[in-house]
């Protein structure tokens, strides 16, 4: 199973050789294809072979570029992730809105049920509204408990004159760590067989990621711990790297403890279940203790 997350930010070339992604700097270091699941290029310096890319999109590792100013900006998608793609592309369209309606309840819910809890282990009397937006949810989250949520949370979090809009580095790791944790979803949707763009509640034609980003939102709480605990004044690399991390981080899906980057392949799987069956009691979602 594929663990490794390889972060190239200096100037090298990358080339594959017998099964090992060959990173060419002062020195030459050789890692196995099997160990790595992500690699992200940090640095507009770097190179890379036709040869490489093809073999990294083979083994389904998933690729991340950054632009000048070291944030994500683009990411590798194969063409095909898996031997029956084409039936179940034509399984996501005919998705029926009522199964997608009810999976978006339950993931949503999750999410504010996420936020309730680090909110709740930093003893903010803020989760107590959350734990009221809970019992109001209704089908497809009509009036919108998820909104008024956010506020609230964030605000308990960062203070009552912060908002996500702010060009401050605390929304930078924000977005830098919800990027990854999107990448990570995307790479198993792709891997699974289904295209990222047909979303279950997202559905904004300029983004490529509308199912990624419904997927992830349950997941979006842990960034917002690591953010929480570093409180970053600056956000440069050594912030940068410590939110790619996250990606090893050890939770409890399904009665196992997991990793992060292999529980979100599992739930991914659970909620494709649960959608084909319109059931939502078959998604597994994380937690932190059995």
């Amino acid at each position: 199973m594929s663990w490794r997350i390889i972060v190239i930010s200096k100037r090298a070339k990358l080339d594959y050789k017998l099964d090992h992604m060959v990173i060419r700097k002062d020195d030459v270091l050789k890692i196995h294809l099997s160990e790595i699941s992500m690699l992200i290029i940090e640095s507009t310096e770097v190179s890379l072979t036709t040869a490489l890319l093809s073999e990294l999109i083979r083994r389904k590792v998933k690729v991340v570029f950054c632009d000048e100013k070291r944030n994500p900006s683009s990411e590798l998608l194969p063409y095909y992730g898996s031997h029956d793609t084409s039936s179940k592309v034509r399984q996501q369209a005919s998705w029926g809105e009522d199964a997608k309606r009810n999976i978006w309840t339950e993931i949503i819910t999750e999410k504010i049920r996420k936020q309730n809890e680090f909110l709740n282990r930093l003893g903010k009397k803020e989760a107590s509204l959350l734990e009221t937006y809970i019992q109001e949810i209704e089908y497809n989250d009509a009036t919108n408990r998820e909104g008024h949520a956010a506020k609230v949370y964030f605000n308990a979090l960062f203070g009552k004159d912060f908002t996500r809009t702010l060009e401050v580095p605390i929304n930078a790791a924000l977005n830098y760590g919800y990027t990854i944790i999107l990448s990570a979803m995307n790479r198993e949707i792709v891997k699974s067989g289904y295209i990222t763009q047909l979303g279950i509640f997202h559905d904004n034609m300029f983004n490529s990621f509308n199912l990624g980003s419904d997927l992830m939102e349950p997941f979006r709480p842990l960034v917002d711990e690591e953010v929480v605990k570093m409180m970053p004044e600056k956000f440069e690399h050594d912030e940068k790297i410590q939110l790619i991390n996250l990606l090893n981080k050890t939770i409890i899906i399904n009665g196992k403890e997991q990793y992060l980057n292999n529980a979100i392949g599992i739930y991914c799987r659970s909620v494709f279940d649960a959608i084909n069956e319109n059931d939502v009691s078959l998604i597994r979602f994380y937690n932190y203790e059995l």
